[in-house]
């Protein structure tokens, strides 16, 4: 089957990747990132060669690298107008 738009697995790695980048932007070693995180070195090491990783080890991540808030809004429902907020609650 083809696709134009990308697979868990691909979104995956780009995550990882910019994680990476944003770790050493920051300074942090992996060892360094996994002390301050509470995340085993492993769970580092693999995350950032296969993008495979918890979510709340994930979490623990971004909340170091100052990018907790870029998850806040991920699958937030669409902003709705009055008219339409009626019609949803209409019974």
């Amino acid at each position: 089957m083809f696709s134009i738009d990308k697979q868990p697995s691909e979104i995956a790695i780009l995550l990882a990747e910019k994680i990476r980048v944003l770790r050493k932007e920051k300074g942090y070693s992996q060892s360094e990132l996994s002390e301050r995180t509470g995340v085993s070195l492993g769970s580092v090491k693999r995350f950032e060669q296969s993008g495979q990783i918890s979510l709340g080890s994930l979490l623990k991540i971004v909340h170091l690298l100052d990018k907790l808030s870029d998850f806040e809004n991920i699958l937030n429902p669409p902003k709705m107008d009055a008219k339409t907020m009626k019609k949803l609650f209409k019974s």
